[in-house]
């Protein structure tokens, strides 16, 4: 890989590597260099610097990277030199992401001032000459002329046979003309309202009809009726289309009327006739290396499609421009920051053999171009719509390319890009097509429409301006009736202005009956991750870095990601700057960041910054919004039991392979262990946050996304009483899930009665009923014994058939009854006795027998 000498220019290399264009000079007195560059494609870093013969380098060295240029334009680099020896490096650097093939740095006319003197003058190369000695440069052989080295003057072919281009050193015989050697165009409508099909040669004409087998230029093609004028035209009886007159509308057919009363017209532009080039409109040829198709047209009109034309050769730029100087939005939103101001939507297609591109560019405020969207080889009909937010002049721009290297013939000639309609809304020069409702004053006079104040819509009924209600944002696309006012989604806000949704950190949600509440107001600030490494095909390592601003403070403070060479952790740049050519600010962004360790950079490089999602949708426990669903299973589960809370995010870019714009989703998860800002991360199966580029994936771990403390998040414990107080306190529980919230009370003390009075009456008591059971059981045990003999005394009488004993000291008196008396008691155990005490004897349990004999004594 190495740069390549392009005829009045070099070419750097295409690829992925570093290649180094070296000059050494020795300088006698104090000089500088300077050169002319084209630099288009930030996808290759181009940086200048001076080494001294003991490689070391200068100071002049501080600003060596190059800055870009516009499409088609050459820029110009100087830097001073010192005395002495000057190793001057132009080093560029390739960095391929994708498949697509980086635009070379071009370098012309380098000059260096100081050279003291020269040993002697150099012949001029073939194809140059000079009539002058000693002159400091050469001139270059104009077409059709050729010279040798050293020449003083230039020779002519013989035109008949030969030609050249130009800068020759030899003369080229002409070929026979085919059918790559001329087109057609579509020619003006004349005074009768006719066009027709016209065939020209290619300019200049290098091939011969009169050889063999050499085809003619064909035949006119017969006249037919120009196509109608574009909406917002008429035709005036002339063969031109006038624009309509402010107030008034046209369909392109018919002459221009007013708008009924309670409407206003639709100002933009819509081209979808193509008869002659719009008055805003222009079209160009461009080669960087030479000059052969200046003062060409690059587009040709072709009555139903504009198509790109010939060229002077088939890595020629053919170029086509459109002017906005601004844009009026509708006016219920007039006034609306950050919304949309308008659009720009085309229908092409492109038919190609080769690797031919078209690029579709803007330029805001004629500062810098830049490239929107390219399309490479041949792409079937399709439309493109570019969403433009910030009122400033805009100049859209197509190039077409067949082929990005020099040929020395015509080989893709019949290879084009067709556009069929462009579109433009709210042009504040444009035209009307049809009419709107609009909004009419309290007092109304007439039919005129007053602007409704920011956050407004049109009232259906009353056609009067009427406040969107809390927590909704007003549609720019539809700005009449109720339904003009979209609400915003679960944990989100509306601004003042109705102009969007934003989240205030706060979120809430019900689960089996308990409320959790989120406080993410520590991580409003802008969060950062770096994840990667990643390696291009050949080896380059690279990383991507994303910002995330998670609740975006209203809108005001976004996060940026910047282009270019540039400090990565830059976040608080004006988002309201003039040029943000070199910087995006939304929700989410991304930059591709090249380490200083990578290809022997010396500092970290970012480039390919862009909008992941400008739009918030809301937050919620829900693993769906918006048709946008969370895979689950990308990330470890959390290692709590707290639901995590899902921020949504929408972009309105739409690319060619996200035709719904991208989305993103940040997932907060509660995690203790990480405190404070926490740890962002992506899933470990896409290490670039996306696995189809379309929707990104983030978690943002951290104590700040645990819910807030309630009364359920802590217990009491309750300490032993002292000295007649005892202290109740308040712990956590664990593993504790919650941050902030309701306060861990303060500990609380109470009073109590000591332990030792209680223990004294408790052994008092048992002391006392101890000695009452055992006195109990002395006495009906005692009593027991006694009734025991006396029974058995009476069972040993019985047994003898019924005789008592004798008594040893007792007689039968005179007088005494003679009946005999004897008791029966049941035997009672000492659990029934005390039963009966305790009852007082209420029954009487003993049972009574009276015994009668033949004797009269009683016993």
């Amino acid at each position: 890989s190495s740069w390549t000498p392009r005829g009045n220019y070099i070419e750097s290399n295409r690829d992925d590597c570093t290649v180094s264009l070296i000059y050494a000079v020795h300088l006698k007195k104090s000089g500088s260099v300077f050169f002319e560059y084209q630099y288009i494609d930030n996808n290759i870093f181009f940086e200048f610097f001076i080494q001294n013969d003991q490689c070391k380098e200068m100071e002049s060295t501080a600003d060596k990277w190059v800055k870009l240029t516009d499409n088609g334009e050459w820029g110009s680099h100087s830097v001073t030199l010192k005395s002495g020896s000057n190793i001057l490096y132009w080093r560029t650097t390739g960095i391929l992401m994708g498949s697509k093939v980086v635009k070379p740095v071009l370098v012309k006319n380098i000059t260096i001032e100081g050279v003291a003197y020269t040993s002697e003058c150099f012949a001029c190369k073939p194809g140059t000459f000079s009539d002058k000695p000693g002159s400091s440069g050469c001139q270059v052989c104009p077409r059709n002329t050729y010279s040798e080295k050293g020449a003083k003057e230039c020779t002519k072919c013989k035109e008949e046979m030969y030609y050249s281009d130009e800068g020759s050193s030899v003369c080229i015989e002409r070929p026979p003309c085919t059918n790559k050697d001329f087109f057609q165009i579509h020619t003006p409508c004349d005074k009768e309202g006719k066009t027709q099909i016209m065939y020209k040669w290619i300019e200049p004409k290098i091939c011969r009809e009169d050889l063999p087998n050499a085809l003619t230029l064909p035949p006119s093609g017969e006249r037919k009726d120009c196509p109608p004028c574009n909406p917002g035209f008429y035709n005036n009886a002339s063969s031109s289309c006038t624009p309509c007159p402010p107030g008034t509308f046209s369909d392109g057919t018919q002459e221009c009327r007013a708008c009924p009363a309670g409407t206003e017209p639709a100002l933009g532009f819509e081209y979808k006739w193509w008869n002659i080039l719009p008055g805003n409109m222009k079209t160009s040829c461009f080669n960087v290396g030479n000059s052969k198709c200046d003062g060409m047209n690059g587009w040709e009109v072709a009555g139903d499609h504009i198509q790109s034309g010939a060229g002077g050769s088939d890595n020629d730029y053919l170029i086509l421009n459109l002017h906005i100087p601004g844009f009026k939005p509708p006016t219920s939103v007039t006034g609306a920051t950050g919304s949309e101001l308008g659009r720009i939507t085309f229908i092409f297609e492109t038919i190609c053999s080769a690797d031919c591109v078209l690029y579709f560019m803007a330029d805001v405020n004629r500062k810098n171009t830049n490239v929107v969207e390219s399309w490479e080889r041949s792409k079937e009909k399709q439309s493109y719509t570019h969403i433009i937010s910030k009122n400033a002049s805009f100049t859209f721009t197509w190039a077409f390319q067949r082929i990005n290297e020099g040929q020395d013939s015509r080989q893709f000639i019949n290879d084009m890009a067709k556009i069929y309609s462009i579109t433009v809304t709210n042009a504040v020069d444009g035209v009307s097509s049809s009419c709107r409702a609009c909004a009419l004053g309290s007092e109304q006079s007439g039919s005129s429409c007053v602007p409704c104040p920011t956050g407004h819509y049109i009232e259906k009924e009353t056609s009067q301006c009427k406040e969107c209600p809390a927590n909704t944002f007003l549609s720019i696309h539809q700005v009449y009736g109720r339904e003009a006012c979209i609400p915003c989604g679960p944990g989100s806000k509306s601004t003042k202005d109705h102009s969007a949704c934003f989240s205030d950190c706060l979120v809430s949600y019900i689960k089996d009956n308990q409320s959790l509440n989120y406080d993410f107001s520590n991580l409003s600030q802008v969060g950062s991750l770096m994840s990667g490494p990643s390696f291009t095909s050949r080896g380059t390592k690279f990383f991507h870095f994303f910002n995330i601003s998670l609740c975006g403070n209203e809108g005001k403070k976004m996060a940026i990601c910047t282009d270019n060479i540039t400090d990565v952790t830059l976040k608080d740049m004006v988002a309201e700057s003039e040029d943000f050519s070199n910087f995006v600010g939304a929700f989410v962004c991304q930059s591709t960041i090249i380490p200083s360790d990578s290809k022997g950079f010396r500092t970290a490089l970012a480039l390919q910054s862009n909008s992941l999602a400008d739009r918030f949708l809301g937050a919620t426990v829900e693993t769906m919004l918006e048709n946008i669903s969370i895979k689950t299973d990308m990330f470890p589960p959390s290692p709590s039991k707290i639901p995590d809370v899902h921020f949504f995010y929408k972009s309105s870019t739409v690319t060619t392979s996200c035709e719904n714009g991208r989305a993103t989703v940040v997932t907060m998860r509660c995690n203790p262990n990480k405190p404070d800002q926490g740890e962002l991360s992506v899933p470990s199966s896409c290490p670039a946050g996306t696995c189809d580029g379309c929707i990104f994936y983030f978690v943002w771990e951290s104590a700040e996304a645990c819910p807030l403390c309630t009364e359920q998040d802590y217990h009491e414990i309750e300490g032993a009483c002292k000295k007649g107080f005892q202290e109740t306190l308040y712990v956590w529980n664990e593993p504790k899930h919650c941050i902030k919230g309701v306060p861990l009370p303060e500990k609380r003390t109470s009073t109590c009665e000591t332990v030792d009075f209680w223990l004294k009456v408790g052994a008092g008591v048992g002391a006392f009923t101890a000695v009452l059971l055992i006195a109990l059981t002395c006495y009906f045990w005692k009593k027991n014994q006694l009734e025991y003999k006396y029974s058995k005394l009476v069972m040993t009488a019985n047994s003898k058939e019924c005789e008592l004993p004798a008594a040893d000291s007792c007689a039968i008196m005179e007088g005494e009854d003679n009946e005999e008396e004897i008791v029966y008691s049941n035997k009672q155990s000492l659990l029934g006795k005390l039963k009966s005490l305790a009852t007082k004897e209420k029954e009487d349990h003993f049972e009574s027998v009276q015994l009668k004999s033949s004797r009269s004594q009683n016993i």
